[in-house]
């Protein structure tokens, strides 16, 4: 019997009665767009993660997009200005800058947290700078006080990319609480997941959260009458009315995540897998349980023919992405090229049992080569 890498219809069922009446609820309201429900998790979400706002938006990259093109409209950033992030992110992190006509200047990581190092961000810093842009990556807060240290220090914006980061904290302070606005994705394989696309913006500026909400309105406040070029782009009722109540669980799902991370961190020794590095603070949520082998596919497939379901995030950096041919061409980035070539993702879910955590455990550490 497989193993999967994230049983998604397990996680929901927990709460299939719950997401049945959610769902005849929005039904019978007879309102579908921007009703009670959204309202209600834009308050809760805000004050789940600590911030005076928030907005929902149809999906993470929109949550990136809009902030950044917000910024715009508000003059704090023009064309050609350049945004640091790191290397190794989801595509979605740079398509967001690019789709604002800002440069990306990629940054390597911290080879042993996988975020953006705050050391080099800083040494990436030229004139033309306006923000930073931290990715949270694989579950993991990105050191956020020497990052808002360093931009502080530079004047500079930043936009936390919190899309894997849900319930994430560094001393007691969440992921979408510390820089000038954060991006969220609720896509369902997320650890706070609806049952569709979405996603939200939480920052505690009352300016940026209006322009945010009116772009993602077609440009408009006021029905017919349009101040910005906007975009469709706004949260659904049904899918808020999810989230409404999956927030509700959030925390215990987390709980279940670290217990599956322990147990891993424990029992795997193989010198062929490297662990991830986690001091068993509240910095780290595991939306992936990633491990480094320098004989990867001999590794995954060991697994799969074991029937362990194991996934690669990502097979191919940015940098190296056809939609970016030429773009980085001048740009060598050699610890980011070796993670991607080494990281693999093992199952990782609040619903994983012991029995297959410890049967994933027991194939890790039978494997050699």
């Amino acid at each position: 019997m497989t193993i999967p890498f994230l049983d998604l219809k397990s996680i929901n069922a927990q709460y299939r009665e719950e997401l049945v009446n959610a769902s005849a609820r929005v039904i019978d309201s007879g309102w579908y767009i921007q009703g009670e429900e959204v309202k209600a998790f834009e308050q809760g979400f805000a004050q789940y993660c600590g911030s005076e706002y928030c907005i929902g938006v149809a999906n993470g990259l929109d949550a990136l997009t809009l902030t950044l093109r917000a910024w715009k409209e508000l003059d704090k950033l023009k064309e050609g200005d350049e945004v640091i992030v790191p290397a190794n992110t989801y595509i979605a992190s740079i398509l967001a800058i690019t789709e604002n006509r800002l440069v990306p200047i990629l940054v390597e990581p911290d080879e042993v947290t996988f975020n953006l190092c705050p050391q080099k961000a800083e040494a990436a810093i030229t004139p033309k700078t306006r923000a930073i842009l931290p990715v949270h990556l694989f579950g993991r807060m990105a050191d956020m006080p020497a990052i808002m240290d360093v931009a502080e220090r530079h004047n500079l914006l930043v936009l936390e990319d919190s899309a894997q980061a849900h319930g994430a904290s560094i001393n007691g302070k969440k992921a979408g609480n510390w820089g000038h606005a954060s991006g969220f994705s609720f896509y369902p394989g997320k650890n706070l997941g609806a049952l569709g696309d979405g996603g939200a913006v939480t920052t505690s500026c009352e300016e940026l959260a209006d322009v945010i909400r009116t772009l993602g309105n077609y440009g408009s406040k006021e029905k017919y009458h349009n101040l910005y070029q906007g975009v469709n782009s706004r949260l659904s009722e049904l899918q808020a009315a999810f989230l409404n109540v999956k927030l509700r669980y959030i925390d215990d799902e987390v709980r279940a995540r670290r217990s599956v991370a322990k147990q891993y961190l424990n029992n795997i020794s193989n010198d062929h897998i490297a662990l991830p590095n986690w001091d068993e603070s509240s910095n780290h949520v595991f939306h992936l349980f990633v491990v480094r082998s320098e004989t990867r596919d001999e590794l995954q497939k060991f697994l799969g023919i074991g029937g362990i379901q194991t996934l690669i995030h990502y097979p191919i950096p940015p940098h190296r992405q056809y939609a970016y041919q030429g773009y980085f061409s001048n740009q060598e980035l050699p610890v980011t090229d070796h993670l991607h070539e080494s990281v693999l993702s093992l199952p990782m879910s609040p619903v994983l049992s012991k029995y297959d955590v410890d049967k994933v455990v027991a194939r890790c550490n039978e494997f050699y080569i």
